[in-house]
């Protein structure tokens, strides 16, 4: 998957350089930085870019924004023949690249890119064969989003603290007339990963270099039947063969009968900007566990920075790393609304209720499994395909789960 941000949400090592060099160290140099589309206010980053600059005489900045369409093959280009030397990449993407040798190995930079409060996912994420490659950058997670006029109406004076108390809710919810208590897609397996992990279950295991499926487990099984049960118990006007974004969740909650949906902040402001109406009628809270009081481990979709192995400029894309990764900067990335990379201070993201919810839910964030195999599977996940049947009664949960387990096993030990 690449990274979040703001909009949607997707991504042989050459020597360290010597480590950062000094804030005196210049000349007439020029260091190309690529950041994704949304992925930093243009404020930051030019911020940053100054800082560098006045800290490095004679050095430019060169700072291109890319599109994530197309950016897989533009991205190996550049790694093969040159070209950027500080680039953004999704956090599931990392392993691809750091596996193929194209990335600088900045395992003895940790320390100076404020390494003690790095995310622990996307610094796992980040790191292949012992060595770190990716550097957390940002990231954000799902959070429940809630029309808070329609819960009162239906009697819920707090938002639920377990999965019981949910399931209550939405039985309360279907009370209300004309409500769809909660928009759930029947392929949302983001939605459904945090089920399994708060099963306690893993979506693959490894052997040394062999990875497999372990959702065939009573973990995984747990996660499918509680998925079903949010979908019968709530009634769901979603399609249980299509994802979250098919149709676009913002552009059905917009209509105004929905009571809550499983989503970003961002989908939020899409909602309000296509019915103003809306506007300041939601809440939002962490998806609930199944132990009361505590909250469900979820993804963490992001994006990690990195620099390419054939660069020249390595000591410079360290120094301009330790700018981006100081509390100044990351303090701005969480007023954008997201999960900053390398701060563990997200009390910028508390002026919102969804950036509230989303830094509680984000203490327990969790990612993919570390293997470049990993893209593979969801280009054709077979975690929607199970998802589908299971929910709508072509296999049962013991088939539907063993189809799919066996599927991931297969492309995970696909050859390269």
């Amino acid at each position: 998957m690449a990274a979040v941000g703001v909009a949607a949400v997707s991504m042989v090592a050459a020597g360290c350089g010597g480590g950062g060099s000094s804030s005196g160290s210049g000349g007439d140099k020029t260091l190309t930085v690529w950041l994704m589309s949304g992925s930093a206010p243009d404020a930051t980053v030019a911020a940053i870019n100054k800082d560098f600059e006045a800290a490095h005489p004679g050095v430019k900045v060169k700072y291109e924004v890319q599109q994530w369409n197309g950016i897989g093959q533009k991205l190996t280009t550049a790694l093969t023949s040159g070209g950027p030397d500080v680039i953004e990449l999704g956090n599931t993407q990392v392993a691809q690249y750091s596996s193929q040798g194209t990335l600088l190995d900045v395992s003895d930079a940790t320390n100076d890119l404020n390494g003690s409060q790095w995310l622990s996912a996307l610094k796992d994420e980040g790191a292949w064969g012992g060595k770190q490659y990716g550097i957390p950058f940002y990231a954000a997670n799902r959070v429940v989003i809630y029309r808070t006029d329609l819960f009162q109406q239906a009697g819920i004076t707090a938002p639920p603290t377990s999965n019981d108390e949910w399931l209550a809710d939405l039985t309360k919810l279907k009370g209300v007339q004309g409500v769809d208590p909660l928009y759930l897609p029947g392929q949302d397996w983001y939605v459904w990963l945090s089920f399994l992990w708060d099963q306690g279950g893993e979506l693959a295991t490894s052997s040394g270099d062999t990875w497999k499926s372990a959702i065939n487990s009573a973990a995984g099984k747990a996660a499918f039947d509680f998925y079903k049960k949010l979908v019968d118990t709530s009634g769901t006007s979603a399609p249980k063969d299509a994802d979250e974004a098919t149709p676009q969740q913002s552009d059905v909650v917009a209509k105004g009968n929905t009571a809550s949906f499983i989503g970003f902040g961002y989908e939020l402001a899409a909602v309000e900007k296509a019915n103003p109406a809306l506007k300041g009628k939601f809440g939002a809270f962490p998806i609930p566990s199944k132990t009361a009081g505590q909250t469900a481990p979820v993804f963490l979709g992001g994006s990690d920075l990195a620099i390419p192995g054939n660069t020249k400029n390595a000591d410079l894309a360290k120094d301009w790393l330790k700018l981006e990764t100081s509390a100044k900067y990351q303090s701005q990335l969480a007023a954008n609304g997201v999960v900053p990379g390398t701060s563990t201070d997200t009390s910028a993201l508390d002026s919102t209720t969804t950036g509230k919810a989303m830094a509680a839910g984000a203490k327990n964030g969790k990612g993919t499994p570390v293997t470049p195999k990993w893209a593979a599977v969801e280009a054709d996940n077979p975690i929607k395909a199970a998802l589908t049947a299971y929910l709508t009664g072509q296999k049962s949960l013991d088939q539907a789960v063993s189809d799919a387990d066996a599927a991931i096993t297969k492309t995970l030990g696909s050859a390269s």
